[in-house]
């Protein structure tokens, strides 16, 4: 019966007619108060999956049997850039459509010239001049995939293009970038010209430049791209709140993307997807996670210094479970936002009200809704059956983590995985590792196929077999019922293209 819905879906879907706006399916990232403005707007992208896996609108439909979970993969024939494997497969049912997005590009940063000043949707010209700029992003939608796939087809553009306005200052990298840039982007001189009419001098000034200079803080070439990357997540927040007034763009996802520029690579990461570098054999984490319970004191500080946004029905402060009210009087373990411990404290009326966070492990939650704290979209979420919004306690700013690639030497089994949480909620960084040494130390290291290999042996690794009770591991534990999706990135793919 499933599947007949699910393959009636799908030919609305395929005939470009479905938004995605299916949030009638509760998951573990959101408690279903979403409400998707009125249907009659037109969806800002059509549902599909990743231009690159070229799927035929069978394959589309094919993709989406809950039941047989069939896995998506590269074809032989496609080329990703550095030879990147990927492998993606979707919920146990879940939600009906598969909610994560991917993108990988190659793009050029160059300056913007004057007809393309403002062109996040430019497409690049290919003439391959400027910077090159390798980007990979995994998207982990909730509640609808409009977010995550919107964020798929912009955010590398975004990045690009906030590059292009400090292009000049990339193409000298051994120069420090000036504090100050005239309005027309160029370096700033704050020297008065000679001859000018000098203002009359401060007394208190410090008149002696090497005391001055030493007063000024040297901003890197590399925290200056962060800046860059951390500002274009923000600006892709943005733009889907803007355009959410004209097109129907639902729910919200996580964000975790890998960009290559000048021999560094850049993960910034906002969410709970993961990403691990793999160098002999050896686990580098190039993400943190961003949950109810990483985030906690930063949510309750929010909570305490904005008691407004509890909306009456919410206390910043955690206790170990609910209190009931013949309690009150009592003193009861809890901690707020200025605790890493625990203490005692006398139980009063205002602590009877729900805690803003709730929950243990992956049942955590944000206001009894949302189990993850960072990510793109989200601006309509609101609590169940309330006008209370959820969206001032999620930052949409990533963390950037950068690794020096021309510092290391690479083989060609050292990869970077990235991965939305259904790889790794099940499998530990150490068994992602170990599975993919193992399985990359069995491929010819010249087979154009083998990362992809990889990525649909640690994806099925993570998704199980189907039994009667369920998606198995090996081990007979659960497996996971999320979507999953996968990049392998060999680091030694970058020397192979130059």
């Amino acid at each position: 019966m499933m599947i007949s819905k699910v393959k009636n879906a799908m030919s609305t879907l395929v005939g470009g007619m479905m938004p995605h706006g299916h949030h009638h399916h509760h998951n573990h990232h959101s408690g279903g108060g979403q409400t998707c403005g009125p249907d009659s707007l037109p969806p800002r992208f059509p549902y599909g999956r990743p231009d690159f896996l070229d799927l035929t609108p069978e394959l589309l439909q094919y993709s989406t049997e809950h039941a047989s979970r069939p896995v998506l993969t590269l074809k032989r024939d496609s080329r990703l850039p550095w030879r990147t494997g990927y492998a993606e497969v979707i919920n146990a049912g879940k939600s009906m459509l598969n909610e994560d997005q991917a993108s990988c590009e190659k793009l050029f940063v160059k300056k913007p010239s004057g007809k393309h000043r403002n062109s996040t949707l430019q497409e690049d010209n290919g003439d391959g001049t400027g910077i090159p700029l390798h980007f990979w992003g995994v998207f982990d939608g909730h509640a609808g995939s409009g977010a995550a796939i919107m964020a798929s087809k912009l955010l590398h553009r975004l990045i690009r293009d906030r590059l292009g306005e400090i292009c000049h200052l990339l193409e000298n990298p051994t120069g420090v970038p000036p504090i100050c840039l005239a309005k027309n982007g160029s370096p700033y001189q704050a020297e008065t010209k000679k001859g000018a009419t000098q203002e009359p001098e401060d007394p208190d000034a410090i008149s002696d430049s090497t005391v001055r200079f030493h007063m000024e803080k040297v901003v890197s070439l590399e925290s200056l791209v962060m800046g860059v990357i951390e500002t274009a997540f923000s600006q892709m927040d943005d733009l889907i709140e803007k355009e959410k007034t004209s097109y129907a763009i639902s729910g919200g996802c996580c964000a975790l993307a890998a960009i290559h520029l000048m021999g560094k690579l850049y993960v910034a990461n906002a969410g709970d997807s993961r990403a691990i570098i793999i160098r002999n054999n050896e686990v580098i984490p190039m993400t943190n996670e961003f949950t109810p319970e990483s985030e906690r004191q930063r949510l309750q500080y929010l909570g305490f210094l904005r008691p407004e946004l509890l909306g009456n029905e919410f206390t910043h402060i955690e206790f170990p479970r609910r209190i009931q009210h013949s309690e009150l009087g009592k003193k009861m373990l809890y901690r707020d936002h200025s605790m890493t411990g625990w203490a005692y404290k006398t139980i009063v009326e205002d602590d009877l009200k729900f805690p803003l966070i709730y929950g243990e492990g992956k049942k955590a939650r944000v206001m009894a809704t949302i189990g993850v704290t960072r990510g793109l979209g989200d601006h309509d979420l609101k609590v169940y059956n309330s006008n209370i919004y959820i969206k001032p306690f999620l930052s949409c700013v990533p963390e950037v983590m950068v690794y020096n690639l021309d510092e290391n030497k690479h083989g060609p089994d050292d990869v970077l995985v990235m991965g939305t949480d259904g790889l790794w909620d099940v499998t530990t960084d150490r068994e992602v590792a170990d599975a993919v040494s193992a399985y990359l130390s069995c491929c010819d290291p010249s087979d154009p196929m083998r990362y992809t290999l990889a990525a649909q042996d640690l994806l099925m690794r993570s998704r199980g077999v189907l039994k009667e009770r369920g998606w198995r591991l090996p081990n007979e534990k659960l497996g996971s019922g999320d979507d999953i999706t996968v990049f392998v990135i060999p680091l030694a793919g970058h020397e192979s293209e130059t």
